[in-house]
C-alpha cells in the first residue's frame, strides 16, 4: 500500500479544517488499516471478567460525594442522526415522554442535580456536523444551561472515508456529505483536546467526566458514583450491568491473558468463529453500558505523554459510501470506541450499577417501553422503573421500525406493567386503552386493525 492515500487524506482534512489532532489520530489509523490490523479480539486470548466491584456495596460519606459531583462536568454523545429510526436529525430531539425530547430530560435532570447538590455540573453535547444546527437551536430555549464561561458543545470530528479498494479518499459527487464519517465516539478524547475544551474544563476546576449516550436517560448525574471514582484514584472506570439474553449483542469486558489488563470487546472485534463465546450471557455476565468516568487530568497527562494518540484498538468497519444503496462503493471506516480507553490506562476499573443506570432507545421497542407505564417520570426528570422486571417488546418491523410509522400507529401506548412479553405482528393501532397481561401477542390479521380494550391477554 503506498503512502498516497494517505497524502490525499490529510489534504482533504487540512483542506476541510480539521485540527492537527485528528489528523495525527487518523494518519495513526490508517498506518494501522494499511497494515492489515483488523482489531479482533479472539475468545482464546480472553478472560471472562465474572466478579467486578458492585456499587450496591460501596459505602461512600455524603461530603465525599459532594466534593466529587462539584468537580464533575457531565458529557452526552450526541452525534448519532437515528436513521435506523427513520431520523433525519439528532435522535435527542425526538420526544420521549410528555412531549419532552431526550434533550430537554437531560437538561432538567442537570438542573435538578445541580439544586440537589449545590454543583455547578457543566453539560457538554459532543455533536457531529450533522447534528450540532438542531441542537443548538434547542437548547437556545434554555440560556441558563452553560456555566462557567463553558460552552454546551463542541464537535465530534469527521474523516474521510477509504475505498477498500484502494485506500484512497472516496468520491461521491452524488452527495459530498457522504464522503465524511466520524471516527467513532473513541474520538471523545481527541475532541476535546484539539477543541482546546480539556484544558478549559481543568482550569473552570472540573476533575472528573462522566460520559454516556446521549439516549440513554438513566446516566443522570450520580454524587455516589463520582464520590465513589474520585475515591478509587483509578484514572478511567465502566459502568457495566449483567447480561441478560436481550443483551447479547452489547459490548464486554474481559481480562487480556497476556498481562492481566481490562479490555472491551465490541461485536466488531469477534471472530466470527467466536460469536457464540460472544453472545454467551454466562461465559460473559456483565455488559459495557457505554457510561464512563474519566479523570481529566490524567487523561491530559496520557495525551501529552501520546502526542494526541491514545491508542485505542482500531474497529475496522466496512460500509458502503451510501449506506442507503447497497450497490455504492464499499468503503472503509477507521472507528475507536470510548470505552476501549480501559485498556489504555493502567489502574482502570469497572464497577457494576444497577440495571437503572442503562434506559437505551436504539429501535421503538425500546421507546415503547419508555411512554408506556413500565416507567414512571419523576420531579426530577428520572425515569423509574414500576415493575420488578422489564417486559420484552418485538414489534412488527413492517409497520413499526421508522418513527412515522411507530407514531401514526401508538398514540396512545398500551399499560405493561403487567406484562411479560408484548409481540405484534402486523399492522395494530393503539390509540385507545389496551391493557397487555402475560405473554401478549396481537396475531397478523392481514389487515390494517385496531386494538381495543377488550384486547387483553
Amino acid at each position: 500500500m503506498s503512502d498516497q492515500g494517505l497524502v490525499a487524506s490529510v489534504a482533504k482534512m487540512r483542506a476541510a479544517g480539521a485540527n492537527e489532532a485528528a489528523i495525527e489520530v487518523f494518519s495513526h489509523y490508517y498506518a494501522e488499516a494499511a497494515a492489515g490490523v483488523t482489531g479482533m479480539i479472539p475468545e482464546a486470548s480472553i478472560d471472562p471478567l465474572t466478579d467486578p466491584p458492585q456499587l450496591s456495596d460501596v459505602v461512600i460519606d455524603e461530603q465525599t460525594a459532594r466534593d466529587a459531583i462539584a468537580r464533575t462536568v457531565i458529557i452526552k454523545l450526541n452525534g448519532g442522526l437515528g436513521t435506523s429510526m427513520g431520523l433525519d436529525q439528532a435522535k435527542t430531539l425526538l420526544p420521549v415522554r410528555d412531549g419532552l425530547t431526550f434533550i430537554d430530560l437531560i437538561v432538567q435532570q442537570i438542573t435538578a442535580a445541580r439544586a440537589t447538590y449545590d454543583a455547578p455540573l457543566p453539560l457538554l453535547f459532543m455533536n457531529s456536523f450533522r447534528t450540532r444546527q438542531d441542537t443548538l437551536a434547542h437548547l437556545a430555549k434554555y440560556p441558563d444551561l452553560p456555566v462557567a464561561g463553558l460552552p454546551v458543545d463542541f464537535l465530534q470530528n469527521a474523516e474521510p472515508k477509504i475505498t477498500a479498494d484502494t485506500f484512497e479518499p472516496v468520491d461521491w459527487p452524488a452527495d459530498p456529505t457522504l464522503e465524511w464519517c466520524p471516527p467513532g465516539h473513541g474520538d471523545v478524547y481527541t475532541a476535546l483536546v484539539g477543541s482546546g475544551l480539556l484544558d478549559a474544563l481543568l482550569a473552570a476546576g472540573m476533575k472528573y467526566a462522566s460520559i454516556s449516550n446521549g439516549d440513554n436517560l438513566g446516566a443522570a448525574p450520580d454524587a455516589e458514583l463520582a464520590g465513589w471514582f474520585a475515591s478509587s484514584g483509578a484514572p478511567y472506570a465502566a459502568e457495566i450491568c449483567p447480561r441478560t439474553v436481550n443483551d447479547r449483542k452489547g459490548g464486554h469486558l474481559a481480562l487480556r491473558k497476556s498481562d492481566g489488563q481490562l479490555i472491551l470487546r465490541d461485536t466488531a472485534q469477534t471472530p466470527a468463529e467466536d460469536m457464540d463465546h460472544f453472545t454467551d450471557e454466562f461465559r460473559h455476565p456483565y455488559f459495557h453500558t457505554n457510561n464512563l468516568w474519566i479523570d481529566l487530568e490524567q487523561l491530559k497527562t496520557a495525551l501529552q505523554q501520546r502526542g494526541a494518540v491514545l491508542g485505542l484498538p482500531l474497529i475496522y468497519n466496512v460500509k458502503n459510501v451510501d449506506p442507503s444503496d447497497a450497490s455504492s462503493p464499499k468503503v472503509i471506516q477507521l472507528e475507536t470506541a470510548m470505552g476501549a480507553a480501559i485498556e489504555v490506562f493502567r489502574g482502570a476499573t469497572a464497577i457494576a450499577v444497577p440495571r437503572s443506570r442503562f434506559q437505551p432507545v436504539k429501535t421503538t421497542n425500546e421507546l415503547l417501553l419508555l411512554r408506556s407505564d413500565v416507567f414512571d417520570l419523576g420531579p426530577d426528570s428520572r425515569l423509574t422503573q414500576t415493575v420488578a422486571d422489564v417486559p420484552q417488546v418485538d414489534l412488527d418491523g413492517r409497520f413499526y421500525k421508522l418513527i412515522d410509522d411507530f407514531e401514526a400507529r401508538v398514540s396512545q401506548p398500551p399499560s405493561l406493567r403487567q406484562a411479560t412479553s408484548f409481540v405484534v405482528h402486523g399492522d395494530w393501532t393503539f390509540d385507545r386503552p389496551v391493557i397487555a397481561v402475560g405473554d401478549t401477542v396481537f396475531e397478523d390479521l392481514g389487515h390494517p386493525s385496531v386494538a381495543g380494550v377488550e384486547d387483553r391477554a
